[in-house]
């Protein structure tokens, strides 16, 4: 993919391949990903802006709820997990139609915060941050409750710090599926302006058919947030699915 992105169109299907271009045309390609009349900066920027809040939001109502799961005790708490739970065994295919009705109802369809209210949760990022909740003693919230700090301070001050490698985890794999996401906007979005990069893709597949060196420098410049996001934080990444597996 990086080597076609750098060629001549009439290079990119030659036999043998060749690795390394002989000819560069890099900043043609380039000129025609980001200035042509497909707004793929437009996509950049719808991209970017749904998996940072849908990753945000994800970040603290799974994490509150999995503190509520593994350190607050009330009555049937174990149940309502179970029933959470047990929601993970639905396909989310099996819910399009409920959803694009809700969200008619709500008058959100076609509007990214349709879509944000939709990623804004995840059980299984819950199970995830509860796993690992589950394996830090509880003499640290006694300690809190001793000096007088409440359930939210007992939160914010404790739990969340202690809760780095797995939040980092969980927030690199969910920016990761909300960047990827084809299926959602491809459903409950219709206006080209507020489409994201997977969508914008498969415009420049219907434009530049026939132009694989234009699609590959497209495809490389999809994928290049989420390469350095993962290579910056590679070992946080690694470390939270260890301790979130085996704790608990």
């Amino acid at each position: 993919m990086v080597s076609a992105a750098m060629k001549y169109e009439a290079d990119v299907l030659t036999y043998p391949i060749q690795w390394i271009p002989e000819r560069w045309n890099v900043i043609a390609n380039f000129k025609q990903v980001w200035f042509s009349k497909i707004s793929f900066s437009l996509f950049y920027w719808n991209s970017l802006k749904l998996a940072v809040i849908m990753t945000v939001f994800t970040l603290i109502f799974s994490s509150m709820a999995a503190f509520a799961f593994t350190k607050l005790q009330y009555k049937g708490r174990d149940y309502v997990f179970g029933l959470l739970l047990a929601l993970m065994i639905i396909p989310s295919e099996s819910t399009l139609v409920p959803r694009y009705l809700l969200l008619k109802w709500l008058h959100l369809y076609n509007t990214h915060e349709g879509l944000i209210l939709m990623g804004m949760f995840s059980m299984y990022f819950t199970f995830l941050l509860r796993q690992f909740m589950a394996g830090i003693h509880n003499e640290y919230i006694e300690a809190a409750k001793i000096d007088g700090a409440g359930y939210w301070r007992i939160y914010a001050g404790i739990m969340v710090p202690l809760c780095k490698p797995i939040l980092a985890t969980v927030g690199i794999i969910k920016f990761i599926w909300s960047w990827n996401d084809y299926q959602g906007p491809l459903i409950f979005l219709i206006q080209q302006k507020l489409f994201p990069i997977p969508l914008g893709i498969q415009m420049f597949k219907n434009d530049y058919a026939d132009n694989y060196a234009v699609l590959m420098m497209a495809s490389l410049a999809a994928i290049v947030p989420l390469l350095v996001i993962f290579i910056v934080l590679q070992k946080q990444v690694i470390k939270g699915i260890t301790l979130g597996g085996v704790k608990g």
